[in-house]
Formats: structure tokens, C-alpha cells, sequence
């Protein structure tokens, strides 16, 4: 058995809660705190009350109302997602990542090099990560990635479960459907109204069966119920985009509110090109309306850039063709069609003479910011309004 799924516990809420260690005993929602706020995670002190990743903030106050609420540090936790994912790759060059805190590894035949099993390699790897990174992971190990995935959440947090391929039949035969990593309520409702609600009832009918009647999901669910999975752990494919975006507190109208917003938007996805040291030849917006409606428009970028300045440039003329009085709930900016970042492939502009001088400005900010903090140097566009 040598697959194993690594999860870390609660995430950006241990992050915090190692960097203030008076957090520590507090229940601790990460996310927006606005009237749209969201959570990204919570600790499990505040889980014990209720509170769930993806739950409306308003309705986590409710269940929880002397939790801390703290805004993601989203620099931070992409700077320990990379540290955490340099540790897996010591361990196998076979790293699936599925978020910025959770992957899929295969550790088959890596015996000789580890000098143990893998059980023997993930429980140091374990200790390992507590005592660098001041967090713990939770690691399911199987022979597949299904059963590795299922026994990584029966013992959180920190917690280290194997499921043998030979007793999965037996162990998954009197839970509900539910158990099976994706069946969602609508599917499970669909089961029931079939008589299905157990897992074993699923392990008693013949595959073609579950295919008949309920098609690729029902294939698939066949054979993960029997602790059947042949997916391979593939590393990362080629990132394809760069973007951040934001969801309004209030709906905006404003174009010049809307461009602030945009820019602010541009600034963040051109940090995380520069960090991964990509540039995007195309550039990309994403709105929202009211009417949850959303479009996205795109502009070529030639020379590929990752500067904000040049992403806004290429972006302001589309938003303001859009906006005309309609009223946004959500704005996002990104590079597409993403290749190595060269140097100083974004200062040649023919068309426009000061974009060299802008791009040179720009990198001194980097610079500055790289030094002294991010919030070192702001341009004028970048101070938020009180609109948003």
C-alpha cells in the first residue's frame, strides 16, 4: 500500500493561530465579514458549534458568536501551500495537489530510498511538518486513492488511518451512501428514492445494473463501494490562469468605483505571476451582475506581461464598455494563455512610450514591497473607496 492522501487541519485557521499563539484557545473563523461574507475555514473549536467552510458568514455568527473572524492572508498561506508541497516532493516526485493544503502522493517503491515503508516514511513526515511549519495534517494511506481519501478524514485532526484494499468491502458495508466521497444530497436522495441508502446494498447488485439505472454515477459509485479505484496519481498539469477576484458588499454602478475594484483585482493576480514567475498573454475580466448573470471578456497581451499596470490597461476599455449603469456584484482580472516570464519582454510598447518608464516604476514597487512589507507603497488606484 503506497497511496497516500495528506490534508492539513484546518489550514488558514492553524496558520493564524501558530502566528498569535493568544488564538489559540479562541474559535476562529477565516473569511469576509461583510453582508456576503464567506467562510473559507474555521478551527475546529468553532466547528464544534457548527460553523462549516462555504457557510454564510452571517449565519456562522449566529452559531458562533464569540468567535474571532479574521480576513485570509492569502500571501502567507500560498507561501506555507509551497513550503508544505516542497516537503511532499522530498518524499516522491508523485504529488497530486488538490488544494493549496491537500494532495495525493504514491510512495510505491520507495522503500530503498526512504530506508522504510511508507507507513514508516508518512508518520515522520507527519512529525516533521508539526515541528517545521508549527501545523498538523491529517494522511490516509491505501491502495488507492479513493480509500486513501476516505481514511485521511476518520481521524482528524492529526490523525493517521490505513484502510487495506482487502477488508474495504467489508469496512464501507454497513455506512450510508453519503460515506462515499461525491454523493451529494441530490444523488443520495435519487438512491433512496430506488431503495438505496446503504453502502452494501450498492456492493450486492451486479456493476451493469447500477450502470443501467443510474449511468456513469452509478458505474462509478459501483465499484468505489467495493473500494474500487484505478485513478493513477498524476502531478500537476501545466497551469492554464492566473486571477483573483471579489464579491461587493453592495451592488456598484459606479465605473470609477468599479475600476478601483479592478485594479486592486489586477494588482493581485500580477503578485501571484510574479511569484511563480509567469507572465499571461491574454487578459481576462470577470463580472457579476445582480441578477448573479455572469460574463467574462478578454483581451490579448503582446508582448505576455505580468505587470498590474499593463493587465489594467488591457482591461479598463472592457469594463467600461460593460459597465454603462449595470450594476456589479462581483469583479475579477487574470492572465490566460500563461508562458515563463522573460525579462523585459514587458517593456516594449511601441504604441505607448511610457510604458517602459510605468513597468520600471512598477518593479521598484515590487521591490520595495518584497523589502519592507506589502503595504509599503500604494498607487493612487489602489486605496479602496468607501463605495466598495
Amino acid at each position: 500500500m503506497g497511496i497516500a492522501h495528506i490534508d492539513c487541519d484546518a489550514f488558514y485557521a492553524s496558520i493564524e493561530k501558530r502566528d498569535d499563539p493568544s488564538l489559540a484557545s479562541v474559535p476562529l473563523i477565516i473569511g469576509g465579514d461583510g453582508p456576503r461574507g464567506v467562510v473559507a475555514t474555521a478551527c475546529y473549536l468553532a466547528r464544534a458549534f457548527g460553523v462549516r467552510s462555504a457557510m454564510p458568514m452571517y449565519q456562522a455568527k449566529r452559531q458562533c458568536p464569540h468567535a474571532r473572524i479574521l480576513s485570509p492572508r492569502m500571501s502567507v498561506y500560498t507561501k506555507e501551500g509551497a513550503h508544505l508541497r516542497t516537503l511532499m516532493k522530498n518524499l516522491t516526485p508523485l504529488v497530486e495537489p488538490l488544494s493549496i493544503d491537500e494532495a495525493f502522493l504514491d510512495l510505491t517503491g520507495t522503500e530503498r530510498v526512504h530506508g522504510g515503508p511508507p507507513v514508516q516514511t508518512l508518520i515522520a513526515f507527519q512529525n516533521m511538518v508539526e515541528r517545521k511549519m508549527g501545523i498538523t495534517v491529517s494522511i490516509g494511506l491505501s491502495g488507492n486513492k479513493f480509500l486513501a481519501k476516505t481514511a485521511s478524514d476518520l481521524d482528524k485532526p492529526s490523525g493517521f488511518s490505513i484502510i487495506s484494499p482487502a477488508e474495504a468491502a467489508d469496512f464501507l458495508a454497513d455506512k450510508p451512501v453519503q460515506f462515499i466521497y461525491g454523493v451529494g444530497p441530490a444523488f443520495a436522495r435519487k438512491l433512496a428514492s430506488e431503495g438505496i441508502t446503504r453502502i452494501d446494498q450498492i456492493q450486492n447488485m451486479p456493476v451493469g445494473d447500477m450502470a443501467r439505472r443510474f449511468g456513469e454515477q452509478g458505474l462509478r459509485l459501483a465499484h468505489l463501494a467495493r473500494g474500487e479505484d484505478k485513478r493513477k496519481v498524476t502531478p500537476a498539469s501545466k497551469r492554464k490562469s492566473i486571477s483573483s477576484e471579489t464579491t461587493f458588499a453592495k451592488n456598484l454602478t459606479s465605473l470609477e468605483t468599479l475600476e478601483t475594484c479592478l485594479w486592486q483585482q489586477c494588482e493581485r493576480a500580477s503578485r501571484q505571476a510574479k511569484a511563480k514567475g509567469l507572465a499571461g498573454g491574454t487578459a481576462v475580466i470577470k463580472l457579476k451582475d445582480r441578477h448573479h448573470q455572469s460574463l467574462t471578456r478578454q483581451k490579448p497581451l503582446d508582448p505576455p506581461t505580468n505587470l498590474a499596470d499593463a493587465l489594467f490597461r488591457a482591461l479598463q476599455p472592457l469594463l467600461a464598455k460593460e459597465a454603462q449603469g449595470r450594476a456589479f456584484r462581483l469583479i475579477g482580472a487574470g492572465f490566460s494563455s500563461l508562458c515563463p516570464a522573460g525579462d523585459g519582454d514587458d517593456l516594449r510598447d511601441l504604441l505607448d512610450r511610457e510604458a517602459p518608464r510605468r513597468a520600471k516604476a512598477e518593479r521598484a514597487m515590487d521591490h520595495a514591497r518584497a523589502r519592507f512589507g506589502d503595504g509599503a507603497i500604494k498607487k493612487g488606484r489602489s486605496i479602496e473607496k468607501s463605495g466598495k
